[in-house]
């Protein structure tokens, strides 16, 4: 039965749902929260927490994704933000935090025009690697070719290739594309590209060899993407089609599973249950992690679409301070709003719906909600 809609004579549209439309539904049986396991692996790395942070200068810093680790998490650095750009990058950072509204764009814009710095990307990896979590690095299709090597020497584990959208068939007139799946096939490390939003699409990046593939588009808390370029992807919608993708992967590949990433539309415990349920083995997460006392951004949260030269995408937008980085993901929880211990929020539901661990949960029943909770 097809779930399309006429918009006028000349143009149909397919039905789409954000986690505010859908809900999760309890089954007969419940569990302990206890006995319940919110760990995942990917390729050789095994983490205790399904959270890995957004590699955004407001989310993540060396120090941070150290803190995240030794937590369970992952931290994903941005290889193209501040702390590969300038050796002492603290005072940009408070001065970013104190900008006015109306000048933020410009001066940001003028402040990451400055050279990224290869030999800076190594001493952040080193660092984060000196501490024993695991380290990762995340760089767009565009800069992947120049500095791949740089990050690979540096010792990262897990290479993340992020953009607004990355496609395994990039066409350009002006310059040869990444080649993903030659590139993916050459390395000798874990590889997580994203974000794709549909089936097909995200059976192509599969189809790379990519370890992980990242979910979402113009999602997150501080995209402006469906304003500026009238394009967004309602992300319950997007998660079941990628698992979709997955599954018959699975089937197509004779056994090799791709992990799925959540990535934007992700900012409350509430959000990580439902992205679960359609299908995610982990979550990224930035505006969550943004209102931490140590995150970089000082309580405002920005993307590197907030400062793209030519085209914004994006703004810096401030999301407040609600606690430490460790009542964030384990509580306690002051307020009722889904900000603080998300893992226990995740424990909660799945012992509630009667699951013991992700795998399980991602078949939970949903329905589609008929009201919105925020």
């Amino acid at each position: 039965m097809s779930n399309e809609i006429e918009i006028g004579r000349g143009k149909r549209g397919r039905r789409a749902y954000s986690f505010d439309d859908i809900a999760v539904v309890p089954s007969r049986r419940t569990r302990d929260p206890k006995d319940v396991s919110v760990g995942w692996q990917i390729d050789a790395y095994h983490f205790d927490l399904p959270i890995v942070a957004a590699p955004m200068d407001s989310v993540m810093s060396p120090d941070s994704a150290v803190a995240l680790g030794r937590f369970g998490g992952l931290g994903v650095l941005d290889l193209e933000g501040l702390w590969t750009r300038y050796e002492s990058p603290e005072p940009l950072l408070e001065e970013i935090a104190a900008l006015p509204g109306d000048e933020a764009t410009r001066r940001m814009q003028a402040i990451y025009s400055e050279s990224i710095k290869p030999e800076l990307i190594t001493q952040r990896l080193k660092e984060i690697r000196a501490a024993g979590v695991t380290v990762a690095g995340a760089l767009t299709p565009q800069r992947t070719q120049e500095f791949y090597k740089t990050v690979v020497d540096a010792g990262v584990d897990l290479f993340i290739i992020r953009g607004t959208t990355v496609s395994a068939e990039h066409v350009s007139g002006n310059a040869e594309p990444l080649n993903l799946k030659r590139f993916i096939y050459e390395l000798d490390v874990p590889v997580v590209v994203g974000g794709a939003s549909t089936y097909t699409a995200a059976l192509h990046l599969m189809r790379t060899g990519a370890a992980g593939v990242l979910v979402g588009f113009g999602g997150g808390a501080a995209h402006t993407t469906r304003v500026s370029l009238g394009i967004h992807a309602p992300m319950a919608t997007s998660m079941a089609d990628v698992a979709a993708a997955r599954r018959d992967y699975l089937d197509e590949s004779g056994g090799r599973y791709v992990h799925v990433i959540a990535d934007g539309g992700v900012g409350h415990s509430g959000d990580i249950v439902k992205a679960v349920a359609c299908g995610a083995d982990a979550v990224m997460l930035g505006a969550a992690l943004a209102r931490a006392a140590e995150a970089p951004g000082q309580g405002f949260h920005w993307g590197p679409e907030a400062h793209h030269p030519q085209l914004p995408r994006g703004e810096r937008v401030e999301v407040g301070t609600v606690g430490t980085l460790e009542e964030i993901l384990f509580g306690p929880g002051k307020q009722a709003d889904g900000t603080l211990n998300l893992v226990g929020a995740l424990r909660r539901a799945m012992a509630t719906t009667g699951y013991s661990d992700l795998k399980e949960f991602q078949r939970v029943e949903v329905v589609v909600s008929p009201y919105q909770p925020r």
